[in-house]
């Protein structure tokens, strides 16, 4: 069980203080969790502190590929108005 961080993560540098299993580490093109580290914070905190903490929508997923903050969860844009404007990929279609 462990989570990843996708191409839409921005490198901001949020996640990486606040993983209490120092499983974020930085990498080309985008930061990437270490999956033997990540216990998803599950014995620790109530949601996964890097999600918790991620500005971005979608950046961090599990290990399912589901994000955490998905779209509109954080802008408070529904999907619909994203995809409407070729901002956000139709479900079942690549981004």
């Amino acid at each position: 069980m462990a989570l990843a961080i996708t191409e839409a993560c921005v490198n901001c540098w949020a996640c990486v203080e606040v993983c209490p299993n120092a499983a974020i580490q930085a990498a080309d093109p985008v930061f990437a969790i270490d999956r033997d580290r990540c216990t998803e914070c599950l014995a620790e905190f109530a949601e996964p502190q890097c999600a918790a903490i991620c500005p971005i929508e979608c950046a961090i997923v599990d290990e399912l590929g589901v994000p955490l903050n998905p779209l509109g969860s954080l802008s408070g844009i529904p999907p619909e108005k994203l995809q409407a404007f070729g901002l956000a990929a139709r479900q079942g279609e690549p981004a």
